[in-house]
């Protein structure tokens, strides 16, 4: 499975500093992240506060992009049988870089990383075949100097339940 979208932000160094949760806006986050899906009533039942207030909570969680609502797909079940992490060693401007690989559709995930790697990103693909072909989009870019691509064998644990401690 890929990341999903809650993980796709744009980390600038402008953006305001960490927002400070409540204990139940921390329920809240917790209630959501074990079933999307579940009324707010229920929720208000688990956190102590009316259906209102939980729906107004929720609403503010998400216009503060604390967090977002989605649904994830198996990409496996979708057709999508080949997954792949690509390191890249690149020159220049890092963020021009990512955006460029930002703007290619089956790149689900582009992070900047310290270490032997400048730029980490995450593809789905139809098969190898098409993994190549997501590879030469990306060697195309002019500063980017190699690449080395790590392909999903077997996935065992994947959760977005790390909570909001």
């Amino acid at each position: 499975m890929t990341t999903p979208p809650k993980a796709r932000r744009d980390n600038n160094d402008a953006r305001p500093g960490p927002v400070v949760l409540d204990e139940i806006s921390k329920q809240i986050i917790e209630e959501l992240q074990a079933d999307g899906r579940k009324p707010y009533a229920a929720i208000g039942k688990a956190v102590g506060l009316s259906e209102a207030a939980v729906r107004q909570r929720v609403q503010r969680l998400l216009d503060a992009g604390v967090m977002q609502i989605v649904a994830v797909t198996d990409p496996l079940t979708l057709g999508f049988p080949r997954q792949a992490m690509i390191g890249i060693k690149c020159e220049g401007d890092l963020e021009t870089v990512a955006d460029k690989l930002s703007s290619i559709d089956e790149i689900d995930y582009v992070v900047l990383t310290a270490g032997s790697l400048d730029i980490m990103v995450e593809v789905v693909c139809e098969g190898d075949n098409h993994l190549l072909e997501i590879l030469g989009k990306i060697r195309a870019i002019p500063t980017v100097r190699a690449t080395e691509t790590f392909v999903y064998l077997k996935l065992r644990k994947q959760t977005y339940s790390w909570g909001t401690r």
